[in-house]
């Protein structure tokens, strides 16, 4: 009888993860995702059931990991120091060379022709969940005097997370740091 070979569930989630991000789902192979996670073919079948269980797994964990940006905003005292807060680290993070460029969430949204529903409920989710932040962050900012009352925070809310996504895809294609940050500013100066 072979013996239970004992892992970090989290470190092999991450080092999935990280393959997801970097080929996205569909390129993502078995032998791919084994060789990064150091994982036996049993091991991974009994653990995470399929590829796509490990894919939605994946993508939940980075999520968590990904926690203490959104949290920034959920935290912030001041509108736009705390959207200005996050988009800069998400800039840094969107173009740090230690991690593959853009985002596993924007990825996953636009590198799958016909999600299925678990997975589009999920990416839909974490767009929502981000909109929301953006929204209460601004109507806090229309409570302190700090954002116009005349300024429609749900659209606004909608911009900036159109502009999340469309950053994580801009860093993968020209990362100028520089004019994301002037873009930033220009966002801030709208607000």
């Amino acid at each position: 009888m072979g013996r239970y070979k004992e892992f970090d569930k989290e470190a092999v989630l991450h080092k999935a993860m990280l393959v997801f991000w970097k080929k996205g789902y569909e390129a993502a192979s078995i032998p791919d995702l084994l060789e990064a996670m150091d994982l036996s073919r049993s091991s991974l079948y009994e653990t995470f059931g399929d590829k796509q269980t490990l894919y939605i797994e994946a993508i939940n964990w980075y999520k968590k990991w990904k926690q203490a940006k959104r949290d920034l905003l959920v935290n912030a005292t001041s509108a736009k120091f705390g959207i200005r807060q996050y988009f800069e680290i998400h800039i840094d993070s969107a173009l740090d060379g230690e991690t593959p460029k853009g985002c596993l969430i924007t990825n996953a949204a636009v590198g799958m022709d016909a999600p299925d529903e678990q997975l589009n409920a999920l990416i839909r989710e974490r767009f929502d969940e981000l909109e929301k932040a953006f929204y209460e962050l601004l109507s806090k900012g229309q409570e302190t005097g700090e954002i116009m009352p005349e300024k429609d925070i749900k659209t606004l809310s909608y911009l900036l997370t159109n502009l999340n996504h469309s950053l994580n895809i801009v860093a993968k294609v020209q990362g100028d740091r520089i004019k994301m940050k002037q873009m930033i500013n220009m966002v801030i100066e709208m607000l």
